[in-house]
């Protein structure tokens, strides 16, 4: 009984929509005023005191084992849920007395290539199934409000790209290059000499068959090597999405030191990444289940590391509605195929990447997270760069 009623104290002031509750013993609250924009059914009394120890880590695990089912008009419940609750001033999912300190995470070399295989070689056959054809699993850019995910995906690129005023026939180093869309296009469309790396064997052997088929052997070049091991020249260009974000907290300083040292006097970076306003965080369902060793950034840590590594900002653009969007999309998508994933991998994985999925959309949604292009020059802001940002969005490609 006294379980329950720190139930009801907890859902009184977690969310800022009408929220209805099912308890265990089949009774059902309502929190908040006017119809229920969702359902939230307690299968299980979870112990309150794993709620209070972590909430992220105690409540996905409830939802991965069925212990909890959300469901509501809306397409996605759970992401409603979740989007009210990290709105919501008081609410156990911001509540700082209930976050439990996380413990130093290790990211040797070592240890960053079983993070990045656990998550990335589950197999080339599962993301296919809910990725749009370009295989590209970072934030699109949606341009005009009917693009389809994969045009949006191609936009990002071109994009980012575009984004470096590149010149044909200079060089240029996409670190953590995933399925290889970014690095291909900038050879194919923008007569670069591309260079790409990953720590996944199972993209390895994608890129480098489509650089096979694609006959681009004489102009790109991919490696399963960790970036720090590079052996390159340093390079005209450097590209790097969605990577800073696993390297931990104690390396992001040197990662951009990295990437000042593989960039020419002159040269031009553009890295995208998952990045928070307020200040760096990590989630501990997420780094137990998701991404092991993932950390994701504070804007002014990032620029901190971006000043000392000797680098100059010459633009910055978050693009938060085009993550929540992309999320959404692929959520969505995930859905229509939920069944086949079943089958595949069995129902508690099929619940990961389903709450996974949502909670990524509610962050960006409600601001939790952002992620932002930061535009580097190595020398004074802009020197090589045109000097208005008309530039961007020529779309000569």
């Amino acid at each position: 009984m006294l379980e329950k009623t720190l139930y009801k104290k907890l859902f009184a002031s977690s969310f800022n929509i009408p929220v209805e509750v099912t308890y265990w013993d089949g009774k059902t609250e309502t929190y908040g005023d006017g119809e229920p924009k969702a359902n939230i059914t307690i299968k299980r009394a979870i112990p309150i005191k794993e709620i209070t120890s972590n909430a992220s880590l105690a409540l996905g695990e409830a939802y991965m084992a069925g212990d909890i089912e959300v469901t509501g008009p809306e397409k996605r419940p759970l992401q409603t849920v979740l989007t009210a609750a990290y709105q919501s001033a008081d609410s156990f999912m911001r509540n700082s007395k209930l976050m439990k300190i996380i413990p130093k995470q290790s990211h040797s070399e070592k240890a960053s290539s079983k993070d990045v295989q656990s998550h990335y070689d589950i197999g080339n056959d599962f993301y296919k199934l809910w990725l749009d054809p370009t295989m590209t699993y970072s934030c699109a850019y949606f341009e005009h409000d009917d693009d389809t995910l994969e045009q949006a995906q191609i936009n990002k690129v071109h994009h980012i790209l575009d984004k470096l005023d590149p010149q044909p026939g200079k060089t240029l180093l996409d670190i953590g290059c995933g399925w290889g869309t970014l690095m291909l296009t900038a050879a194919k469309e923008y007569g670069l000499h591309v260079v790409g790396n990953t720590l996944s064997e199972e993209q390895l052997k994608f890129v480098q068959r489509r650089i096979d088929d694609e006959g681009l052997g004489d102009v790109a070049e991919v490696h399963l090597v960790d970036y720090r091991e590079l052996k390159h020249e340093p390079f005209d260009y450097v590209t790097s999405v969605g990577m800073f974000e696993h390297v931990g907290q104690e390396n992001l300083g040197l990662y951009f030191k990295d990437v000042a040292k593989l960039m020419k006097d002159d040269g031009v970076a553009l890295i995208h990444g998952i990045t928070r306003q307020q200040g760096g965080a990590t989630n501990a369902w997420l780094t137990k289940y998701i991404f092991p060793g993932g950390y994701v950034p504070g804007m002014t840590e990032n620029l901190q590391h971006i000043v000392d590594a000797g680098l100059q900002v010459s633009d910055l653009e978050p693009l938060r509605r085009h993550y929540q969007r992309t999320t959404e999309i692929w959520a969505d998508n995930f859905h229509e195929v939920q069944d086949k994933v079943v089958e595949m991998e069995g129902e508690s994985f099929t619940r990961m990447w389903d709450i996974y999925l949502q909670a990524c959309a509610a962050s960006f949604e409600s601001g939790n997270i952002d992620v932002m292009q930061y535009l580097l020059t190595k020398g004074p802001s802009g020197k090589t760069l045109p000097m208005t940002r008309d530039y961007m969005y020529n779309h000569k490609h």
